[in-house]
């Protein structure tokens, strides 16, 4: 696709006009910054209340202290809820709150992207991993 100073297809523009944020996309950028929040929120999006198990192996190579990390920092944005039944041995699940589900149904359309494009994309690692070299 060119890019022509009539773009109609043109993303809205982002004006910076929210306080300590250069924009919208500035803010959501922060919120799942780390890359691994995008794929907890996914992930937990699928299906309701996951067990810490079930996402450590839904998102492969993730170490246990990030994951952990990552958990109790979406949980403080207020996009996940951590549920504790208080049990022996400890029996705890995450869920979407209803601020991270509006997030992780914004995500969607980065998904479908991603589907779309992944040969390119699959292209554009090995260019790098040659460039590399």
């Amino acid at each position: 696709m060119t890019s022509t100073s009539d773009d109609s297809c043109a993303a809205p523009a982002c004006s910076p006009t929210l306080p300590g944020f250069t924009c919208g996309l500035d803010a959501t950028l922060r919120v799942i910054s780390g890359k691994w929040k995008p794929l907890i929120l996914y992930f937990l999006a699928q299906g309701g209340p996951t067990r810490y198990g079930e996402l450590r192996r839904a998102i492969r190579d993730v170490s246990d202290k990030v994951l952990i990390q990552q958990l109790k920092e979406l949980e403080s944005d207020g996009l996940v809820k951590r549920t504790d039944y208080k049990e022996v041995p400890p029996r705890v699940d995450y869920s979407l709150t209803p601020l991270g589900r509006s997030l992780s149904l914004a995500l969607v359309p980065l998904c479908t992207w991603g589907t779309e494009n992944m040969d390119a994309v699959q292209q554009v690692f090995a260019q790098r991993a040659a460039w590399a070299r």
